[in-house]
């Protein structure tokens, strides 16, 4: 029987899962307390954690034992990979678990941006009648989608889109030739200038790293077709969040939704107040009833086989 920790939320049937077979403790809000965390880890050999919990070179040393961390989500930026791959540490992320939630939440998105939903219904209630206004928004319908990053998410989004009409294009800096092929169906893959300048809506879903750090910037939202919508789903990091703030008032940019932000918990957004033209939600893109099942039991399958099998 392994030791499992797990410091942030997991679903009841997942939970019960690893106590079927392992000595589990779960303690949801404990990566508030680093260092009680810490000091609980010294026996432990599975770690499971959401994106709050900062599996550093000081969590890891404090855990010697430890044989698996999993990862409640897809995102990896919260966990030091190198010293875990030295400590012969397996990372398992839940990978397209929560696609469907996510592209959902695209598309939601994409079509109250496009409808004007949030100012309709803050100008209904203050007494307005803006019909004439907003009977001049346009249908999604034949319009171009440029999905930034074509991973697991990705591709759920292009099928999602593909029903409500739209033209889908890609761009994703670790694919090669003109088009991928998903099933029946295919996907032209652009230069990532050229998505830029062609796209009515862009959806982000690239990892932070390096390279994608800022990689949203003033330059690039400016490369943007003039009224174009930005959805970011990925990581607050990718988006200049002054330099979009800013083409959102000029109506350089038809609009945004930003699920993410460059500081989680988001405490300081002065600079994204007052737009009529922004959606902002808590991270929360990614989850959902379903999606928090699909998420929590499939890493606790992960974790639990390969505990037992490494026993």
């Amino acid at each position: 029987m392994s030791i499992i920790v797990i410091s942030e939320f997991i679903s009841a049937p997942a939970l019960a899962l690893l106590r079927n077979h392992h000595q589990v403790t779960y303690e949801p809000e404990s990566y508030q307390q680093l260092a009680t965390l810490i000091a609980s880890l010294q026996h432990v050999e599975g770690l499971i954690v959401r994106n709050l919990t900062q599996v550093n070179a000081d969590l890891l040393a404090a855990a010697p034992n430890l044989k698996v961390v999993g990862r409640l989500g897809v995102g990896l930026e919260n966990i030091d990979l190198p010293t875990c791959t030295t400590n012969n540490i397996k990372v398992i992320p839940a990978t397209g678990a929560n696609a469907e939630s996510v592209a959902e939440y695209v598309l939601g998105a994409a079509i109250a941006l496009s409808r004007g939903f949030l100012p309709a219904t803050q100008q209904t209630l203050a007494g307005a009648w803006p019909r004439p206004r907003f009977s001049a928004c346009h249908e999604l319908a034949g319009k171009t989608l440029g999905i930034v990053g074509f991973g697991s998410i990705g591709r759920v989004v292009f099928h999602k889109a593909n029903a409500f009409g739209l033209e889908c294009v890609a761009y994703d800096p670790m694919l090669t030739g003109a088009t991928v092929a998903i099933g029946q169906q295919s996907i032209p893959l652009l230069p990532l200038n050229d998505l830029l300048t062609n796209s009515d809506v862009i959806s982000l879903h690239l990892p932070l790293l390096p390279a994608t750090k800022n990689l949203f910037s003033r330059l690039t939202l400016d490369q943007m077709k003039q009224g174009a919508f930005l959805i970011n789903t990925a990581r607050g990091g990718i988006v200049d969040e002054v330099a979009l703030a800013e083409r959102l008032r000029s109506g350089r940019l038809g609009g945004a939704a930003l699920d993410v932000f460059e500081g989680e918990p988001a405490k300081n957004l002065k600079h994204l107040a007052g737009l009529e033209n922004l959606i902002l939600s808590p991270h929360i893109a990614g989850v959902t009833v379903e999606s928090n099942e699909r998420v929590s039991l499939l890493i606790a399958t992960e974790v639990d086989q390969f505990l037992r099998s490494a026993s």
